[in-house]
């Protein structure tokens, strides 16, 4: 009997992640994995390319065949099955066509992290392909996480205040997106908010700005963190919640690996016990 047939366990929410591979660990398929562990899913995955980094930046990039990028992600869903789907990196038309059309074939909700550009300022999608982000990925998402850049790519509007990412948001959720997280890193000012909005109204997660150059990654654990909470089952706001609390100890926590924009904590929880 295929092991999809059989539920998995109630606390055990199966993550499939469709992303880039960091060989710096800090960021796409490796965080992606740390930060679903460290909340109690299971992760998958599906890689879409391999990358030469490090904290110092993005070295190369090259892209993996369509057909084995789709083949990865049905081997896991023929058989493992996935609660939840997060994708990260895709970097361009093809792949975006590719995996449209693969969340079309799982009921399961998509958290889609529209991953542009990397910590160190190296692009990770095509110019001609934030369109696609648009008109495939944006409509699939049960949840998009933007930071202020990618939202201001995707909707023409300038974010400065929380005013412009409630705008921006807005905006997103009018093309098609269930539901938004727009993301405060970027936005001026010596608290971050972030604002997760959604037909049913808004909720701000607000803290302290951590003065520190180790972030990479960021992005990518929280978007898997928010993917695990939901595979759990757990509603959409508590599902946040808990990912943004996580998130923030594990920056708090940041080893201060390597020369550059070094990796977040993701295993703090363990520390903890």
């Amino acid at each position: 009997m295929p092991a999809h047939t059989q539920p998995p366990p109630a606390d055990l929410g199966r993550v499939l992640i469709i992303a880039g591979s960091d060989s710096g660990g800090g960021a796409g398929i490796q965080g992606d994995i740390k930060a679903i562990t460290m909340l109690g899913g299971f992760a998958a995955t599906a890689i879409t390319a391999i990358t030469v980094q490090n904290t110092l930046g993005v070295h190369g990039v090259h892209p993996l065949p369509l057909d084995l990028i789709e083949e990865q992600a049905r081997a896991v869903l023929d058989d493992i099955g996935t609660d939840a789907v997060k994708t990260g990196m895709l970097g361009s038309i093809a792949v975006i066509e590719r995996v449209a059309a693969l969340l079309d074939t799982t009921p399961a909700p998509a958290v889609v992290d529209p991953v542009m550009i990397a910590k160190g300022g190296h692009p990770l999608l095509d110019a001609d392909a934030v369109a696609a982000v648009r008109s495939l990925m944006i409509p699939r998402a049960a949840l998009l996480t933007p930071n202020a850049p990618e939202a201001e790519a995707l909707t023409g509007l300038t974010i400065t205040d929380l005013d412009g990412q409630r705008r921006a948001g807005a905006f997103l959720l009018g093309m098609g997106a269930q539901a938004v997280l727009m993301k405060g890193g970027h936005v001026p000012g010596e608290t971050v908010i972030d604002v997760l909005i959604s037909s049913t109204g808004e909720t701000l997660l607000e803290g302290p700005r951590i003065e520190t150059r180790h972030t990479h990654g960021t992005g990518c654990t929280l978007a898997s963190a928010c993917a695990a909470g939901l595979a759990r089952g757990l509603p959409l706001e508590t599902a946040v919640a808990n990912a943004w609390a996580y998130v923030s100890e594990a920056i708090r926590r940041a080893p201060g690996l390597g020369g550059g924009h070094g990796p977040l904590d993701h295993a703090w929880p363990v520390r903890d016990l």
